[in-house]
């Protein structure tokens, strides 16, 4: 996939760019849920997530439908470029063929360059820092949800 973004994170108007990227949340128990996400370059808003103790392509795929039913179902996200790493969940078939169904253009950074990513990384950064404040880890899995 090429990089269509090139460390641009702006967009002229919302829908036009979108960034994604999956984080672990560390749980006391010392099993992690995982994260996927979609954020909106325009507004930096989170359109889409998903959450699940699984990081199978379905976590990203159901992030992305999220995301899609967000902005109106159907293919509201067509035209749309949705940038993220090189995980294998966001290079595998099925979710090339659900980017397809939906009109959404791939793109990916370099592999091993977390900063062709930045936008979703730091989002990433700051939901933990903001969120567990002082602590490392979530008490349960509940918590974690909530």
């Amino acid at each position: 996939m090429p990089d269509l973004l090139k460390r641009d994170f702006t967009a002229q108007a919302p829908n036009q760019r979108y960034v994604g990227d999956i984080t672990y949340l560390p749980l006391a128990d010392g099993q992690n849920l995982y994260l996927a996400t979609v954020i909106d370059c325009y507004s930096r808003r989170l359109v889409g997530w998903s959450l699940a103790d699984h990081m199978r392509t379905s976590l990203v795929e159901d992030a992305l439908k999220a995301a899609a039913a967000t902005r109106g179902g159907g293919r509201a996200l067509a035209g749309a470029i949705f940038h993220s790493d090189h995980g294998s969940v966001y290079t595998s078939k099925d979710y090339a063929r659900l980017c397809a169904r939906l009109g959404v253009i791939q793109s990916m950074g370099a592999v091993g360059t977390s900063a062709d990513n930045s936008l979703a990384e730091s989002f990433n950064a700051t939901l933990k820092r903001e969120v567990l404040q002082d602590e490392t880890l979530w008490p349960d899995e509940a918590t974690c949800r909530r």
